[in-house]
């Protein structure tokens, strides 16, 4: 039987307290991610083919401009957003699984409706940041990675029902569920971690050296939309 895999909290308790708090609070408009959606949001930045700057998450994240009741609780809550992806990169590099903020089970609901939608609808607000570069050189693998997200976040509901079919099953809906912690680990490698280069075929006994002597230099042998925007704030979390 294979090992779990090992995961791993991107921030402690006491940090996600206070990202929780200060999004629910009213320093921030009624459209700001909750905690859940965000905790998707920045996962999908530590993911992303080509880094975003803050400059354009942090006005996404928050939809607006936060009223911060100081420079430095401005410092802090930026910090620990990017504490958030640091650790998330951190932890997938390894082949850690960054632990979510709820429960992998369903209980017959309509994941649209739950946290896991939640989360999933921050994390396609995180593709949407770069779009391009997700789909762009890797469109039909990328896709087939982000279906369970899409699905699941109830982002193209409108514009393509048939998304929202694949999980009107709560078998099939549970399943892409159960995915979601390795897919992110599979994205990563697609988008993080280059190929392996081909190993040179080894020469044989007295063969002469490519380019000596009039012969030519030889290449080695080698194999080779529109959407709708995350849940606001209200979501919970499990701690």
């Amino acid at each position: 039987m294979a090992e779990p895999v090992q995961t791993q909290p991107l921030l402690d308790d006491e940090s996600l307290d206070i990202l929780d708090e200060f999004l629910e609070s009213d320093l921030v408009g009624p459209e700001a991610l909750d905690i859940i959606s965000a905790h998707g949001f920045m996962l999908a930045l530590a993911i992303a083919p080509r880094e975003v700057p803050s400059s354009l998450w942090l006005p996404e994240l928050f939809q607006g401009q936060p009223a911060y009741e100081s420079p430095e609780q401005e410092a802090q809550v930026v910090a620990l957003f990017e504490q958030m992806r640091a650790n998330a990169i951190d932890a997938l590099e390894h082949g850690i699984l960054p632990e979510l903020l709820f429960e992998l089970e369903l209980g017959g609901l309509d994941p649209v409706e739950t946290p896991i939608g939640d989360w999933c609808a921050g994390f396609m607000e995180g593709v949407f940041m770069d779009e391009e570069a997700w789909f762009g050189t890797q469109e039909e693998t990328a896709a087939e990675l982000l279906l369970p997200f899409m699905a699941i976040s109830g982002v193209f509901d409108d514009e393509d029902p048939e998304i929202g079919e694949l999980i009107a099953d709560p078998v099939g809906a549970q399943r892409f569920v159960n995915q979601l912690p390795e897919l992110l680990l599979d994205l990563y490698l697609l988008y993080r971690v280059p190929p392996e280069s081909p190993k040179p075929s080894p020469r044989r006994k007295g063969a002469a050296t490519p380019g000596a002597a009039g012969i030519p230099r030889g290449k080695h042998a080698g194999g080779k939309g529109g959407a709708k925007k995350p849940a606001g704030k209200g979501g919970g979390k499990k701690r």
